[in-house]
C-alpha cells in the first residue's frame, strides 16, 4: 500500500545555527495514527510544523521530501510553490495546536472562524457552511452547537475550545489531521474524552493522524505506529505494540520510567493523624454573582466552593483534585487569603507548632504582611509566572525588597543559594527568562517562592504545563524540600497519578463540594464516588492492552443527576460527607 505521508530524511535548521531536526524518515498509511514522542525540544513540532510549512521566518527546510500521496496525487510538500500549499492547508492536511485559547481570534465568534475553512477551501456560501458546521458541531459533542456557533472563545471551558479546534480541524474532511499535543492543557477526564472522540472521527472518516505528545499512556490509546524523537533524531520506531511492550532504546525506557502511574495498591492506607494543624479550613463557601445579560432576568449566583473542610497537618502534603471549575483553585485562593469566604467560613493558619492561630479571613494589613512572609504560591504557567522584563536576580530578590530584608549583597547572596537549593547554576542570576526552559522556570519560581523561607506553599497545578521526565524532576524537588524544611503543600491538582506520588492526603472536589476525601492508598485500592473512579479510569498507560474505560469516564465525569442514587445531588439536594472508615470520607446519602 502506498503511504498517504512519506518524509524522508527531514532536517531543519534555524538561521546559521546547528540542525534542530535531523535526517528524520517515516510513513504515514491511510486510516492510520502515527505518534511523534519525545520531551520538549525533541524537534516534534517543528517536524509537524515543516510538513505544513508554517516555520518561523529564520527556520528553513535544508534537505530531504515531504511527499503526500492524497487527493491531489503525489505533492512534494518541501519544494511546492506557496501558492499551492495555501490549497493543501486545512483542506487536505489540518493541524490541531497545542493551545486553544491562543489558536482561535479572540475577537470572532467560534463558528465564523471555524466556517472560514469552508469559504476559503470549499467555496461555500454562509448558510451552507453554517449548516456544516453545526452537523461537525453536534459530532464533536457540543450539546448546544447553535450556541457554540454563536459564542466567543472566551465564553467556553478548555475542553470545548479543544472540540472547537478539531471541528475546525476535521469540517473540510481531510486526508491527514496532525494533532499537536491535543489534550496536555486538558483535565484528565475531558481528555479521555477527546481522545475518544478523535478516534470515533478518526474510524467514521478514514483520515489518518499524526499525533505529537510526550504522553505514552496518550500513545496506547491512539496510534498504530511510533516515532521517539530526541534532540531532532529518531531513538526509535516502530509499531506502538512492539515499542510500548519491548522498548529497545535507552530514551524510550528513561520516558516510561519518568511517567506517572496510579499505584496498584493492596491495602488500605492508616489514616492522617491531625495533631499540629498549619492549615484549617471551616465551612468555607464562596459565591459568586454573575449580572444578566437582561434587565428582566436576575442574576445568576455561581457556587465555586460549598461547606469545604479541610485540615492541613504541618510538614504534609494536601492535594485537592478535580476538574477545571471544580472550585479547587478558588479553595486555594481562600486559604491565601487572596480571596473572602463567604460568611460563616473560616480560616486558621498555625505559623508554628504551639502559636496562637491567624484568622486569614479577617487579617489586619500588619497581620497579612506578616502572613504572607509565611505563605506563598508556585503557579501553573511556567512561562507567565516571571515577569519577561525583568532579570532573574531582581525577580527573586523582589520579595525581599517588598519586604525590607537585608542589605542588598546578603539579598543577592540568599538568591545565589535559593538557587542552589532548586539545582541550577548562581552565574544564571543576570539572564532573562526567555532564556529558560519550561522546567528551568518553574524552577525559578519555587526558588523565588522560598525566598522568605515560608512555612506553607500553595502549589497551583505546577506540573500540568510540563513533559513527563521535567515534571518527574520537579516533583522530586519539591519532595526534597518539603522534607528538608518541614513545608507544608496544599497542592492542586486534576491528575491522580501526580498526587498520588506527592500527597499524604487527597480530597476530590467537584462543583465546589468535596465528593471524597481519603489517604491516596486508600482511594486507589478503594475508591467509592463515581467521579473519583472516573478520574482514574481516565488516566492513560502505557500498555496497550489496558484501554481507557470511556464508559466509566463519562458517568463520573457526567451530570450528579446520572450518578447512582446513593451520590446523587442537586442544586437543592446534597447528601453529607460520611465518614465510611477510619480516614475516608465520602459524599452520599446514607
Amino acid at each position: 500500500m502506498t503511504p498517504l505521508l512519506s518524509v524522508r530524511d527531514l532536517s531543519i535548521g534555524f538561521g546559521r545555527g546547528p540542525d534542530v531536526v535531523r535526517n528524520v524518515s517515516f510513513d504515514v498509511m491511510p486510516g492510520q495514527t502515527l505518534a511523534l514522542v519525545g520531551e520538549s525540544g525533541s524537534g516534534k513540532t517543528v517536524t509537524c510544523r515543516g510538513i505544513l510549512r508554517i516555520l518561523p521566518k529564520t527556520a528553513q527546510i535544508r534537505s530531504g521530501e515531504i511527499v503526500l500521496n492524497g487527493r491531489s496525487g503525489g505533492l512534494d510538500l518541501a519544494s511546492l510553490p506557496e501558492r499551492r500549499m495555501r490549497d493543501v492547508r486545512g483542506d487536505a492536511v489540518s493541524m490541531i495546536f497545542q493551545e486553544p485559547m491562543r489558536s482561535l481570534s479572540p475577537l470572532h465568534k467560534i463558528g465564523n472562524q471555524v466556517s472560514e475553512v469552508l469559504w476559503l477551501h470549499k467555496h461555500m456560501n454562509e448558510k451552507e457552511a453554517r449548516r456544516q458546521v453545526l452537523d461537525t458541531f453536534a459530532r464533536v459533542g457540543f450539546p448546544d452547537p447553535e450556541r457554540a456557533y454563536d459564542s466567543y472563545p472566551f465564553e467556553m471551558s478548555g475542553g470545548m475550545l479543544q472540540r472547537a479546534m478539531i471541528a475546525m480541524a476535521m469540517v473540510s474532511k481531510p486526508d491527514l489531521m496532525i494533532a499537536d499535543e491535543p489534550t496536555t492543557a486538558l483535565d484528565v477526564t475531558t481528555q479521555a474524552q477527546v481522545l475518544g472522540l478523535m478516534k470515533d472521527l478518526q474510524q467514521d472518516t478514514g483520515m489518518a493522524m499524526v499525533l505529537v505528545t510526550h504522553d505514552l499512556g496518550v500513545v496506547a490509546n491512539m496510534a498504530e505506529q511510533v516515532v521517539v524523537l530526541n534532540k531532532g533524531r529518531v531513538m526509535e520506531s516502530g509499531s506502538a505494540a512492539l515499542v510500548l511492550n519491548d522498548p529497545a532504546h535507552a530514551y524510550t525506557r528513561q520516558l516510561f520510567d519518568a511517567a506517572p502511574a496510579i499505584p496498584e495498591v493492596a491495602e488500605l492506607a492508616p489514616a492522617l493523624v491531625e495533631e499540629d494543624l498549619i492549615l484549617e479550613l471551616r465551612s468555607v463557601s464562596k459565591t459568586y454573582r454573575m449580572r444578566s445579560q437582561s434587565v428582566w432576568k436576575p442574576d445568576v449566583l455561581i457556587h465555586a466552593c460549598r461547606g469545604v473542610d479541610l485540615n492541613l497537618p504541618r510538614g504534609k502534603t494536601l492535594a485537592i483534585v478535580g476538574e477545571s471549575g471544580s472550585g479547587k483553585t478558588t479553595a486555594a485562593r481562600i486559604a491565601l487569603g487572596a480571596e473572602p469566604p463567604d460568611a460563616g467560613g473560616e480560616v486558621l493558619f498555625r505559623p508554628e507548632r504551639g502559636a496562637d492561630t491567624v484568622a486569614v479571613h479577617k487579617m489586619s494589613r500588619a497581620e497579612r504582611t506578616a502572613f504572607q512572609k509565611q505563605a506563598q504560591m508556585v503557579f501553573q504557567d511556567p512561562y507567565s509566572s516571571l515577569s519577561p522584563r525583568m532579570r532573574i536576580l531582581d525577580a527573586l530578590t523582589e520579595p525581599l525588597d517588598i519586604h525590607e530584608i537585608g542589605t542588598r549583597a546578603e539579598r543577592r547572596e540568599m538568591a545565589e543559594r535559593k538557587l542552589l537549593s532548586v539545582g541550577m547554576n548562581p552565574d544564571m542570576l543576570q539572564r532573562y527568562p526567555h532564556a529558560f526552559s519550561g522546567g528551568q522556570r518553574q524552577r525559578l519560581s519555587i526558588a523565588r517562592a522560598l525566598m522568605l523561607d515560608p512555612a506553607l506553599i500553595v502549589c497551583d497545578e505546577p506540573t500540568s504545563a510540563l513533559d513527563v521526565s521535567v515534571q518527574e524532576q520537579i516533583l522530586s524537588l519539591l519532595e526534597d524540600i518539603r522534607d528538608e524544611m518541614n513545608l507544608s503543600y496544599l497542592f492542586i491538582s486534576h491528575d491522580l497519578a501526580v498526587v498520588a506520588r506527592i500527597a499524604d492526603e487527597v480530597a476530590v472536589m467537584r462543583q465546589g463540594l468535596v465528593v471524597e476525601q481519603a489517604p491516596p492508598d486508600t482511594l486507589f485500592y478503594n475508591p467509592k464516588h463515581p467521579y473519583t473512579k472516573a478520574l482514574i479510569a481516565a488516566q492513560p498507560t502505557p500498555d496497550i492492552n489496558r484501554p481507557i474505560n470511556l464508559k466509566l469516564v463519562a458517568q463520573g465525569a457526567g451530570s450528579p443527576e446520572s450518578w447512582p442514587e446513593a451520590f446523587r445531588f442537586s442544586g437543592t439536594v446534597i447528601p453529607s460527607l460520611m465518614q465510611l472508615e477510619p480516614g475516608h470520607k465520602v459524599r452520599c446519602h446514607v
